[in-house]
C-alpha cells in the first residue's frame, strides 16, 4: 500500500505530534514520537539559533510514503539519509537556496532510517563566513540564489562525513555545552560538503580543453546514442563511428554533458519511458522493454531514483 500526501500535510502531522506528545530533552531540544499514522520511531527538533534548524529522525514507515511538494522558496539545506539495515546505501543531498520546483518524493516502507536534516537561512551562511566574504569568488555562488531554481546535488557520504554524523548523533554533552557542540557539527558537515563542491569544480577545471572539432564529434556521438537508445553501440564502436579514440570520447563526453556517455543515455531512456507512461500507451513492463531495460526491477529502481516515485505509481 502507498500513502500519498502533500508535504504541508506531512509537516502538519509532525507539528501535531510535537505539540501533543513532545518531551523536552533540553531547553533547546524536543523529542517527539513519529506520527503513528505513518510509522514508528521518533524525531528530535533542535533549536540552535534563529536561522538554523536541525532535525534528526529515527523512523520506519508502515507503508510506502509519497510526498508531493509545491513550488516554494527554499533555504540552504543538507540532508543525510542513513538506512540502518543491510542492502541500502547512505546518501546525502545538498540543496542551495532559491526556488524549489514542484517535486514528488517517495520513502520506502520497512526500512529503519536515520535522517539528519539541516536548514540554514542564506543570511546566516553569509554572516558565518563574514559579510565581506564573496561566495562568487570562492566558486559557491550557486548555493545562494534568490528567485532562480535552486541548486541540488546528491552524493555518497565520505568517511569524514560519516564520522562527524556519528559524533553529532552521539553527543556526549548536556546543556549549553551540547548546544555548542551540535552547532559546531552542523557547520563541520557544511564545511565537508563545501569541500566536495570545490573538489568537483576543480576536477572540471583541470580537464584539458577540447578542440572545437572534437566537440562536434562528441555531439554527433550523442545523437547516435539517442537514435539507437534501445540498442546502443559499444563505447569503442561509437568512438570509431565519430572518429575519436575511446579515451577522448569518454573524457570529452563528461566535459561537454556533465556525465558519462552511458550515464547520459541512461537518463534519456528513463525520461523516454516516463513519457510513454504519461501518455498511457504502454504498461510498466512494455515501457521498460521499449527503451532497452530487460530487467523490470532494475528499471523500477532507476525510475524511482530519478523521479522519486515508482513507475507503477506514476502510471496510476
Amino acid at each position: 500500500m502507498t500513502i500519498t500526501i502533500a508535504q504541508q500535510e506531512y509537516h502538519d502531522l509532525l507539528d501535531a505530534s510535537q505539540v501533543n506528545q513532545a518531551k523536552q530533552a533540553e531547553s533547546f531540544e524536543m523529542v517527539s514520537p513519529y506520527p503513528e499514522r505513518l510509522g514508528q520511531g521518533h524525531f528530535r527538533s533542535v533549536e540552535l539559533r534563529e536561522g538554523i534548524e536541525l532535525r534528526i529522525d529515527h523512523y520506519q514507515l508502515h507503508d510506502d510514503l509519497v510526498l508531493r511538494s509545491p513550488e516554494r522558496s527554499h533555504p540552504v539545506e543538507y540532508e543525510f539519509y542513513l538506512p540502518t539495515g543491510c542492502g541500502s546505501a547512505s546518501q546525502y543531498f545538498l540543496r542551495g537556496s532559491g526556488t524549489a520546483p514542484i517535486e514528488t518524493w517517495q520513502k520506502p516502507a520497512g526500512q529503519a532510517v536515520v535522517n539528519v536534516n539541516v536548514h540554514l537561512e542564506p543570511s546566516i551562511v553569509q554572516a558565518y563566513l563574514g559579510e565581506s566574504f564573496s561566495l562568487k569568488t570562492a566558486g559557491l555562488a550557486h548555493l545562494i540564489q534568490s528567485e532562480q531554481l535552486y541548486y541540488q546535488r546528491a552524493g555518497t557520504p565520505t568517511v569524514a562525513m560519516l564520522t562527524t554524523l556519528h559524533q553529532l548523533l552521539n553527543c556526549p554533552f548536556a546543556g549549553v555545552t551540547k548546544k555548542m557542540y551540535l552547532e559546531s557539527k552542523v557547520w563541520e558537515l557544511m564545511a565537508l560538503l563545501i569541500d566536495q563542491e570545490l573538489k568537483l569544480a576543480q576536477a572540471q577545471q583541470s580537464l584539458p580543453t577540447l578542440k572545437s572539432d572534437d566537440v562536434e564529434r562528441i555531439h554527433h556521438a550523442k545523437d547516435i546514442l539517442l537514435q539507437n537508445y534501445s540498442s546502443p553501440p559499444s563505447l569503442l564502436n561509437l568512438a570509431r563511428q565519430v572518429g575519436l579514440n575511446d579515451c577522448t570520447l569518454k573524457r570529452g563526453f563528461r566535459q561537454v554533458f556533465g556525465k558519462t556517455a552511458f550515464g547520459y543515455l541512461h537518463d534519456y531512456r528513463i525520461e523516454k519511458a516516463r513519457q510513454f507512461l504519461q501518455e498511457g500507451t504502454l504498461n510498466v513492463t512494455e515501457a521498460a522493454h521499449s527503451v532497452g531495460f530487460a530487467n523490470r526491477s532494475y528499471f523500477a529502481a532507476a525510475f524511482r531514483k530519478k523521479y522519486g516515485v515508482s513507475p507503477k505509481y506514476y502510471l496510476r
